[in-house]
């Protein structure tokens, strides 16, 4: 997944850790290596790089027929100015959080978030399995690790769970895996621009199952759904060009899963593409590429294609213009993939979320229809769009 990475302001960042980030930033130049990807640990932070997220979106209803739309994404950022300091109150790294719930039916977008410098008890994220804390928030993965192999999800069940509570909303949801997990790019190394540095490790889990609470000002609906999670680390993600990206997550209806995403120049054009399929059923390694020529082929059960840079192509339509600030927001879009053409539409345009009080950001994060291209709906997932109300930065 390519995440909506808040970038901190050197007043925020000020703020938050007790002194200013002067100095120049670690080298961060280099390619990053392809490497195999080792889980539990990869399911776990990786301190030594710049930026990474655990995000998962998901859709859900209640008994009643009312649905949900939810997002619930961690950051981790390494200070690189606190790095060499010796006191134990260096911010060295920093945790911070967004959630929002999109109320289908009411029309409504709830969200909030939170920061923290890691340490004290407050804010932690573990090195060795997905375990964040950000003081009453969390994700965490639970279960008995058989071996490092990455199809280890049949036995026991796998489940990430997340709490948050806010004054306005919570959300208490377990997810459990249905899927191995699926390796984005090239076994894991996803290229994002055309500099070999712009790239991240990334790996995505669709097809969660979705089972909790989700409370709304005091009134509490007992939810099931479908979700998907992505965990992603990188040194350098955006190239000098970029002002911004459009990406997408969808699960289909049949079990298959959907990533695509461009990044943006200021102009709109794409200066890069990228994303993957996995059809539904037993999963087939090892991942191979899409041939533009397979466009009337039906992919093999389980298997994963690539999409290469140039292959997808999104066209936006229907813009929505946001009351805060005056962005304009695609809420329609045509997606072209080597296999198949998609549209996506949003469930509400408004799905807006603003980062100004922890972070600076603001971007377009939400629920979202997938449809073929004879209009049948196949499928519900999260469409995210940034750089429209400023050029992103990270």
């Amino acid at each position: 997944m390519v995440s909506s990475f808040m970038h901190l302001t050197k007043r925020q960042l000020l703020q938050t850790t007790g002194y200013a980030l002067l100095g120049s930033a670690a080298p961060y130049a280099l390619a990053l290596p392809q490497r195999t990807l080792v889980f539990p640990r990869d399911y776990g932070a990786h301190p030594d790089f710049r930026t990474e997220w655990w995000y998962i979106t998901g859709h859900a209803k209640n008994s009643a027929g009312r649905e949900f739309g939810f997002q619930v994404t961690f950051f981790r950022s390494r200070v690189d100015a606190a790095q060499s300091m010796q006191s134990k109150f260096a911010a060295k790294q920093l945790i911070f959080a967004h959630c929002a719930i999109t109320d289908v039916q009411g029309k409504k977008l709830w969200h909030d978030q939170r920061i923290a410098r890691e340490g004290f008890g407050i804010a932690q994220a573990s090195l060795d399995n997905t375990d964040i804390k950000l003081g009453s928030w969390s994700l965490k993965r639970t279960a008995r690790i058989i071996s490092a192999s990455i199809d280890d999800y049949e036995a026991p069940p796998i489940r990430y769970q997340a709490h948050i509570q806010t004054k306005d909303f919570a959300l208490d949801v377990s997810f459990t895996q249905t899927q191995a997990v699926l390796l984005q790019g090239q076994q894991g190394l996803s290229r994002k621009g055309p500099d070999e540095k712009q790239a991240s490790y990334y790996y995505s889990v669709p097809q969660l199952q979705a089972d909790g609470n989700i409370t709304l000002q005091g009134n509490a609906f007992a939810i099931q759904g479908t979700a998907w999670l992505d965990h992603e680390w990188s040194q350098e993600l955006l190239h000098p060009e970029a002002v911004g990206w459009d990406w997408i997550g969808m699960n289909l209806f049949d079990g298959s899963a959907l990533t695509a995403f461009q990044l943006r120049r200021k102009d709109g054009s794409a200066l890069w593409t990228g994303g993957s399929f996995r059809a539904p059923g037993p999963i087939v390694k090892p991942t191979v590429n899409l041939p533009i020529n397979l466009a009337n082929a039906a992919p093999t059960m389980g298997q994963t294609f690539n999409h290469q840079a140039g292959d997808v192509q999104f066209t936006g339509s229907k813009p929505w213009t946001s009351p805060a600030n005056g962005a304009k927001y695609p809420t329609e879009w045509l997606v072209r993939t080597p296999a198949k053409i998609y549209t996506v539409k949003a469930v509400i345009p408004n799905q807006e979320l603003s980062g100004h009080s922890a972070t600076g950001t603001v971007y377009w994060e939400g629920l979202s229809d997938l449809f073929d291209s004879s209009g049948k709906h196949v499928g519900r997932g999260y469409l995210e769009m940034t750089g429209y109300a400023g050029a992103l930065r990270i």
